[in-house]
């Protein structure tokens, strides 16, 4: 029997990063959505296929442990002192401040933003201050990075700061060692809970009536309620009653007030399989220069206008970092101080997942209220975990203040 092909066929359900299809000199991969809608590598032709296995040495998916072994050399709260740009950004606006210094500097910026007219989350590339407009807020869909990694591939004169993933980001420092090519990069990763399928987003346009509208911008992470409150979608989108009279209106949906989009995402209903399984990538794990998020914890509890976590994993971070101080506010604290809020472990899979996925795959368009009471069943059956966990809180409470 012929042996199978060294190469991403042998692998399913991958982080769908896309380097996969850079690194094959045959240029035979295609990133297509794929049935559960998430990212994933295709062969086109397997009989072009050499077995060179290039692919698969770039995979973060595949390979055990990260391309580079890195250890955090320092980190910070800390957020721009622009007010307008803290406002935007979904946190203190650290990472729009860093693609600004490095734009100066001579770099261009591979950041991500949300396509009106594709209706999807795709990277791209920014040459000048004014592009990083559409790369400001997070963006919590998979991203398809292929046509702007292509572009960083082939463009051999310019440095590039590129803005991913932590699994996009290892997979693409991958690529970088094995060209040859790493000394032209900054890499920033940030602190992920992972990826939700395309089709929640598309079934939840459908659910909230958008489905037909001309979306103008979305915003997953509106501080209009302040930070904290700040798991808000806000879409604006205009409704053209006629061809004479164009109504521009917005969508306004918040966490807080039991948004299905984050439920289900934040709940595990629909995270990439990938993410729950096979990240290796929470709290201190990361194959970047520079890690950034909210400092969510005790610290800046108060605060509402937002604050960035800063961490600076290479000497090349912390010499970008040390530029900050300009224009940021930076005060250096303990890792455990800012990364209190973050991941420690991978998300887990709720408990009626499957029962999530034939409702969103299904062409039948369930009502509002089926996923309202599908969601919170599956919260009554998490309470005993829930009091548990807080029994457990308050016994340790007591036991530290009795020492």
């Amino acid at each position: 029997m012929e042996d199978k092909k060294k190469n991403v066929s042998i692998i399913s359900n991958c982080y769908g990063c896309g380097v996969c299809a850079l690194a094959c000199g045959k240029k035979i991969i295609d990133i297509c959505i794929n049935k559960d809608g998430f990212y994933e590598p295709i062969i086109r032709s397997e009989s072009l296929c050499i077995s060179c296995g290039l692919c698969l040495s770039v995979c973060s998916f595949y390979n055990k442990g990260l391309s580079v072994i890195n250890s955090v050399k320092a980190s910070y709260a800390s957020w721009s002192l622009t007010p307008e740009i803290r406002y935007k950004c979904s946190s203190g606006g650290i990472g729009y401040e860093v693609s600004k210094i490095l734009l100066s500097e001579g770099y261009y910026v591979c950041g991500v933003k949300y396509n009106i007219n594709k209706e999807r989350v795709e990277h791209y590339i920014a040459t000048r201050i004014e592009d990083l407009e559409e790369s400001i807020g997070s963006k919590y869909l998979q991203s398809y990075t292929f046509d702007a990694f292509r572009k960083i591939q082939i463009d051999r004169d310019n440095k590039y700061l590129v803005i991913g993933t932590p699994c996009q980001i290892d997979s693409f420092r991958r690529l970088a060692k094995l060209t040859k090519q790493e000394k032209r990069f900054v890499f920033l990763d940030f602190f992920c809970h992972g990826v939700p399928s395309i089709l929640s987003w598309k079934k939840y346009l459908v659910l909230i009536g958008m489905e037909k509208e001309k979306l103008e911008y979305v915003s997953w992470r509106n501080k209009a309620w302040g930070w904290h409150d700040s798991w808000a979608v806000t879409i604006d989108y205009k409704n053209e009653l006629n061809k004479e009279y164009c109504e521009q209106k917005s969508y306004v949906s918040r966490l807080s007030k039991g948004d299905i989009f984050y439920s289900l995402f934040l709940g595990g209903f629909c995270d990439n399989p990938a993410c729950i399984k096979h990240c290796k990538y929470k709290y201190d794990q990361s194959a970047a220069d520079i890690r950034i998020g909210d400092l969510w914890g005790k610290t800046y509890k108060r605060d509402q206008k937002g604050v960035s976590a800063l961490v600076c994993n290479t000497s090349i971070g912390c010499e970008i970092i040390s530029k900050l101080k300009k224009n940021c506010f930076l005060s250096e604290h303990s890792f455990a101080t800012v990364a209190e809020g973050q991941m420690k472990k991978n998300a887990k899979k709720a408990y009626f997942s499957n029962l999530a996925w034939r409702m969103l795959k299904s062409t039948k368009v369930y009502p509002l209220a089926y996923w309202k009471i599908l969601l919170r069943i599956e919260y009554l059956l998490k309470v005993p975990q829930l009091l548990g966990m807080r029994f457990k809180n308050v016994v340790q409470r007591i036991i530290s203040i009795n020492r």
